[in-house]
């Protein structure tokens, strides 16, 4: 996410009263397509009266828009021949598990050594769509994970694979399950955390829980429990920023080694050998375990499970 974002408010006026606010903003702001403006609001980036809304909304009189124009991601990817663990391949989709350390996808200023480049490369001699130097992100990315998330997440090599993959993950059927190292002795073995998520009034590059945000719910299951710590499994019913990471510290159990949401916490840890530890593996306990989803043309059912990487179980056994 960029750290300078372009911020725009408008007022409406009798003119654009009962206009749809993705027309709206497409008739006001000339550089960016109707699509680039919807996925701003799909993603929080546009508030009207302080609030996210969807994109259909018809405008009011006096409503009051703000529109934050974060950067625009590549249209295209640069092949790069960056290796990939892949898990599983087809003719039409592959599963990766994508180390930490990796950003998934061109933007804010990162161009090479994205996921994103990877996968271009190794498509390019699959997909016929590409020219061969470059490929399309119509093609390619369909969810994200966090730079410091290691884990599972799959990649699509063509639209229409893409688009039925990206119908699952918006109609909630794509179960995804990550493995988490918590701050704190959590005490309920289950829980439910129904929080909406938006941008961080205070610093805009980050995220937090707001009423004004998007609906965002994870729910947990404690696994084994430490002294000072709690090993969890979460499911995430929505795919909001960040959203593990913000449940978490809301509830006063933020990740171990998540140094945007944990407030230091890090630091406090009594154990100098286990704060060195964390320091050097550079990269917050969350890892991307499990996938399932139904195969987009052979309708067959996929389950998937990555175990944990070494960094992170050599982590777990000094506790």
């Amino acid at each position: 996410m960029p750290n300078n974002i372009e911020t725009l408010k408008f007022t409406t006026n009798p003119d654009s009263l009962g206009i749809r606010l993705d027309i709206f903003l497409s008739e006001n702001i000339e550089t960016w397509s109707r699509s680039r403006l919807k996925k701003l609001i799909d993603d929080g980036d546009v508030l009207v009266n302080g609030r996210a809304i969807k994109s259909s909304y018809k405008l009011r009189e006096n409503d009051e828009i703000t529109v934050e124009l974060t950067e625009r991601e590549s249209d295209t990817f640069e092949p790069e021949e960056i290796p990939i663990e892949i898990v599983f391949e087809d003719d039409y989709l592959a599963v990766i598990n994508k180390p930490a350390g990796m950003v998934v996808h061109p933007g804010a200023g990162v161009s090479s050594g994205t996921l994103a480049n990877a996968i271009a490369w190794h498509f390019k001699f699959q997909v016929p769509e590409s020219d061969g130097s470059r490929i399309s992100n119509r093609i390619g990315i369909v969810h994200r994970l966090d730079k410091d998330t290691s884990g599972l997440i799959v990649v699509a090599k063509n639209e229409l694979t893409h688009e039925k993959l990206a119908a699952q993950f918006h109609d909630r059927r794509v179960k995804k399950s990550y493995v988490a190292l918590v701050h704190g002795f959590v005490r309920k073995l289950t829980g439910k955390i129904d929080a909406p998520i938006a941008r961080a009034r205070s610093n805009r590059v980050k995220m937090a829980v707001d009423k004004n945000g998007r609906n965002a719910v994870s729910i947990y299951k404690v696994r084994q429990r430490f002294e000072r710590f709690t090993l969890l499994d979460v499911d995430i019913k929505t795919g909001r920023t960040h959203q593990i990471r913000v449940h978490l510290a809301h509830i006063n159990h933020p990740i171990v080694g998540d140094k945007t949401y944990n407030g230091g916490r890090d630091k406090q840890i009594p154990d100098a050998l286990l704060r060195k530890a964390i320091r050097e593996i550079d990269r917050f306990y969350l890892h991307a375990e499990k996938l399932s989803f139904t195969h987009p043309v052979t309708k067959e059912q996929l389950e998937f499970t990555q175990t944990t990487p070494d960094e992170l179980n050599r982590l777990l056994s000094m506790l």
